[in-house]
């Protein structure tokens, strides 16, 4: 990971909200269901606003690992989602790094339509050993195809 070059990023680029990123079209896939959904406000769902700022801050610190020995995973994001954001909106994404640690990079994020602020807030990644995660996740699979082959017994 290279601290020194990682400390500079900066970032501003526009996103226009898909018809597929807003809540009913997210929640009609959910157990809750259709009905549930169609119930929901025609606005951008928070966790693809989220999604589109992560894989922003993503981008980003690939640049900088080695990405046939290193990946980035999310470690925590808060954010504050403050005004609705409608179909076709265009999003004004600006992002900064608010500070590093040895393994990990913190990213102040902002988003802005047309109108107003819509999103403040704050990601953390982590630049991991792919072979670790990779062992780490091959783990997890193996059990949950025990539960499954006890289950089916």
């Amino acid at each position: 990971m290279n601290h020194e070059a990682l400390s500079q990023i900066v970032f501003e680029e526009s996103h226009v909200v898909s018809a597929d990123q807003d809540a009913r079209s997210l929640f009609r896939g959910l157990p809750q269901g259709r009905d549930y959904a169609d119930r929901l406000i025609d606005a951008m769902a928070t966790c693809q606003l989220v999604a589109v700022l992560e894989s922003v801050c993503l981008r980003e610190v690939h640049r900088y690992v080695d990405s046939d020995e290193e990946t980035v995973v999310g470690q925590s994001i808060e954010c504050r989602h403050c005004a609705p954001i409608p179909r076709g909106a265009r999003l004004r994404i600006s992002g900064w790094v608010e500070g590093i640690g040895e393994r990990d990079v913190t990213f102040r994020v902002q988003a802005f339509d047309d109108c107003e602020q819509v999103c403040d807030g704050t990601i953390c990644l982590v630049v991991v050993r792919r072979r670790e995660i990779a062992r780490r996740i091959e783990r997890k699979c193996e059990a949950i195809a025990r539960r499954e082959l006890f289950l089916a017994a």
